[in-house]
């Protein structure tokens, strides 16, 4: 499995190796190496501990707007609002103010 790690200087001259949420490990070293390698060191630990990261399925949630999709579906007036609209827009694009 491949994770995503930070490496930046610390302002004791030194090197600081950070993983990503969720575990939030830190190994502070005098180089980016060491800093690196400690923190390898530190989420073997974590894994040999029976540490695993998995991923779940949410349920979605409701969009409301989701509960209007297709109230104009038989609404014989929709087409005609359609063009009217088309025809609008095409007068405003021909004739911009």
């Amino acid at each position: 499995m491949k994770w995503p790690v930070l490496i930046e200087p610390v302002d004791n001259n030194g090197f600081r190796a950070k993983s990503g949420a969720p575990l939030g490990l830190t190994a502070e070293r005098a180089t980016p190496e060491e800093a690196l390698r400690k923190l390898q060191e530190l989420l073997a630990a974590w894994v040999a501990a029976g540490g695993r990261v998995v991923q779940i399925d949410l349920p979605e949630a409701d969009h409301p707007w989701l509960r209007g999709a297709g109230m104009f579906k038989d609404d014989p007036l929709f087409d005609e609002w359609q063009q009217a609209i088309a025809e609008y827009r095409k007068q405003i694009e021909e004739n911009p103010v």
